[in-house]
């Protein structure tokens, strides 16, 4: 008899330690969802120094291979009440973005423009967020969120060339580039719309005010 997966707990977040969902009698494999959402979940306890470094990368190969949620159930458990905390910081987040209510029109060109000057290198994005003060937290946002995407392309363009005589890195880069070419229109016109925007494979070294406290 088909079980239906639990439903997530108040605030719309994830349960770190997924429920063992079952279908004719076996326990249903993890998604990937699951298998990130455990992921990330060692990797805050880790900063918060719950777990050493030994141990962090031991838990962190185990729940990568995880098939199955009584896998992670002994990675998890023990750390769970870090990620409570970091429940409640989600759907507080979530509740602060709503509150913001509805894009102005220069707000979403501003964001939008941050994500088109990427295409004069991570310069464009930088000089945008260095000179705009008082701006809202929707344009703070992207405009991070542009720098950052940039500098990883810069990163990953200066080691490309380093090493420039294996041939891996090169087809890396060349794929980077690739979506460097669509990927910040993407993201223009998703902050023109008054979207949200995360890049994918993206090194965030500049935080932005809100992640910075949580």
């Amino acid at each position: 008899m088909y079980e239906p997966p639990s439903p997530p707990p108040a605030g719309g977040s994830r349960d770190p330690v997924p429920q063992r969902r079952r279908s004719g009698g076996q326990e249903l494999r993890l998604t990937h969802a699951d298998r990130d959402t455990a992921v990330e979940t060692l990797r805050e306890c880790y900063a918060a120094g719950q777990l050493d470094e030994d141990e962090f990368e031991e838990r962190l190969g185990l729940a990568i291979n995880a098939k199955f949620p009584s896998e992670l159930e002994p990675l998890l458990t023990d750390l769970v009440p870090s990620q409570q905390r970091k429940v409640g910081r989600i759907a507080s987040d979530k509740e602060d973005k709503e509150k913001e209510g509805p894009r102005s029109a220069s707000d979403r060109m501003h964001a939008s423009l941050g994500h088109f000057s990427g295409y004069f290198t991570f310069i464009g994005p930088l000089l945008l967020l260095a000179t705009s003060r008082d701006v809202s937290p929707f344009v703070r946002r992207h405009l991070t969120e542009a720098l950052n995407y940039q500098i990883t392309v810069a990163v990953a363009s200066i080691a490309a060339m380093a090493l420039g005589f294996l041939i891996l890195p090169l087809v890396l880069w060349g794929f980077m580039m690739l979506g460097w070419m669509f990927m910040p229109a993407v993201a223009g016109i998703t902050a023109l719309m008054g979207g949200e925007m995360r890049y994918l494979f993206t090194w965030r070294p500049v935080r932005d005010k809100s992640e910075q406290g949580a």
